[in-house]
């Protein structure tokens, strides 16, 4: 428990230096704020719900979660996820949820559930990283171009029907301003790196917009402040129907997290989150954010990604974001209701621009063809369908590429029939053996489902012989289903009177074998620790081997 919870070491370099951590949240505060109006009202709880989540779940993960960079608040993912939840079980249902899932998140940290990340593969981290990246830009699509109605089931849709609805009645006020955001923070943050372009920039649109009267879609009227804390909403004679809903939650919020984690760690250099205290961190943000009417929330790619470019150094900045976002609910609502929506817009489409590391890209599509595949197909079902899909699609893809790499290092390697020319000093009396019908085979690699076939075919072809010795020691790996087919070959071998001996076997491996059968007739007689003790059973076997065939 002690490496879950915060430390002094967390917030020492925040304290000597909070310059650039507290300007990187002010400016994720101001991208976070329409996002949490939006999010919340999506989920059917409400743009109060959603700016509560974005406070209380944003500040218990700054403080107790594993990544110094991540943003936590409401996402679209997640929001897909509680519509139905809202619609079958209603708002107290979703807030029940979001404190079960909590709980189940504050589990999978204690028993130390979010090391799995570490495996994830580098092509679906960066495919994934890409492909969110497109789908925060298609996201902008609508308020950037002035359509807020725009309609459809997957981003890519909703981004389509807004360029066919500007095409139709263009508002070109709107677009230059979303564009001419993101070209200042663009041209001005690769010249001058330290100046805050994007605060700078959505100021000036603002003011411009005030100023010439522009007609911009605004963020408009702010909730005057947040609920109070209750436990209310919590029937203990509902809690069982909601289990399902619960742990569906908590899978999506520990993926997205840890993944949004995993994406802020490569974006930043030398750094790295712990992925357990990232859970527990999570966790607790989503037991608390329900106690003042907020949704379930999760790491949030968008809002950490501009916390990554806008400069943040350590976790202040996340903390600041949340600090902001409720000062604006009570201080300053009135005056960030006038800011546009096309310059957050800007914002965002900058950062998507910021986010894709081409070089990690052609770095990995020219490691190799399948390796740029798995992130190819990372990126394509990311865009096309939604971030869960795409990870369990890519992630699956790279385990049958990486099984199918690791059977092919498999082989049965029978001995030569040359003379001996280096390193093994059986093959000379292997080579003689053969004149008594006598062959080995080596069997070198993983003896597992996905490759154990081709070991039956090839032991199922051998003629004209009396005693096989299968030497063992080089079989790294053994599974069951390896174990069945080695049954099936030495079974067989067998039924021909063909005797079969083993050399080198590990004792676990014994043990597998001996617990299914596939360990030689002979028993504990035809089993040898060193080759050389099997090839003079082998050598004392043939003669008579070869009478009796006669």
């Amino acid at each position: 428990m002690r490496a879950l919870l915060p430390a002094w070491t967390d917030w020492k370099p925040a304290l000597r230096s909070p310059g650039a951590d507290l300007l990187s949240g002010l400016i994720v505060a101001l991208v976070a704020l329409p996002l949490a109006l939006g999010f919340g009202i999506s989920s059917g709880l409400g743009a109060a719900a959603g700016l509560a989540t974005a406070v209380i779940a944003g500040a218990a993960a700054a403080v107790f979660g594993g990544s110094r960079f991540q943003v936590s608040g409401p996402t679209g993912a997640m929001t897909v996820v509680l519509v139905p939840i809202f619609h079958r079980h209603g708002g107290s249902g979703v807030l029940a949820v979001g404190l079960m899932a909590g709980l189940v998140l504050v589990v999978l940290a204690v028993a130390g559930v979010g090391r799995a990340v570490r495996y994830m593969p580098a092509p679906v981290i960066e495919g994934f990283t890409a492909g969110i990246a497109v789908v925060i830009a298609l996201q902008q699509f609508p308020s950037a171009l002035g359509i807020g109605d725009a309609e459809g089931e997957k981003v890519w849709q909703i981004a389509a029907d807004a360029v066919r609805r500007y095409l139709s009645q263009p508002h070109h006020a709107v677009l230059l301003t979303a564009l001419g955001v993101a070209a200042i923070m663009l041209i001005g943050g690769r010249y001058f790196p330290k100046l805050p372009f994007a605060l700078l920039a959505v100021a000036a649109a603002t003011a411009l917009a005030r100023g010439f009267h522009l007609d911009l879609p605004r963020i408009g009227a702010l909730p005057s402040g947040l609920p109070a804390p209750t436990l209310g909403f919590v029937a203990l004679d509902r809690l069982g129907s909601l289990i399902a809903p619960a742990l569906a939650v908590a899978a999506l919020a520990a993926l997205e997290s840890l993944l949004s984690a995993t994406a802020a760690d490569s974006m930043a250099v030398g750094t790295r989150h712990n992925p357990d205290r990232e859970l527990f961190g999570q966790g607790l943000a989503n037991i608390a954010a329900p106690l003042f009417g907020g949704v379930p929330a999760t790491g949030a790619i968008a809002r950490t990604a501009v916390n990554v470019r806008s400069g943040a150094r350590t976790r202040l900045a996340a903390l600041t974001h949340a600090g902001i976002l409720a000062a604006i609910i009570y201080l300053a609502a009135p005056l960030v209701a006038e800011v546009p929506l096309a310059a957050l817009a800007g914002v965002l489409l900058a950062t998507t621009v910021r986010m894709v590391e081409t070089a990690s890209l052609s770095a990995i599509a020219r490691a190799s063809k399948a390796d740029a595949a798995i992130m190819a197909v990372t990126f394509v079902v990311t865009v096309a369908l939604d971030l869960v899909t795409a990870v369990a699609v890519g992630v699956a893809i790279a385990v049958l590429l990486a099984l199918r790499a690791v059977a092919k290092e498999a082989r049965l390697q029978q001995i030569p029939l040359e003379p001996p020319v280096e390193d093994t000093e059986h093959l000379a009396e292997e080579h003689r053996l053969l004149h008594d019908h006598v062959v080995a085979y080596r069997l070198d690699g993983p003896l597992f489902f996905a490759a154990a076939h081709r070991f039956l075919l090839e032991l199922a072809e051998v003629s004209d012989v009396h005693v096989i010795i299968l030497r063992m020691s080089h079989v790294t790996a053994l599974d069951t289903t390896g174990a069945l087919v080695l049954k099936d070959a030495v079974t067989k071998l067998e039924h021909r009177h063909i005797t079969v001996l083993m050399s080198g076997l590990r004792p676990d491996h014994q043990r597998r074998l001996a617990a299914i059968g596939a360990l030689p007739a002979g028993g504990p007689a035809h089993l040898f620790d060193h080759t050389p003790d099997a090839i003079a059973r082998a050598r004392e076997l043939a003669p008579t081997l070869s009478r009796s065939t006669t």
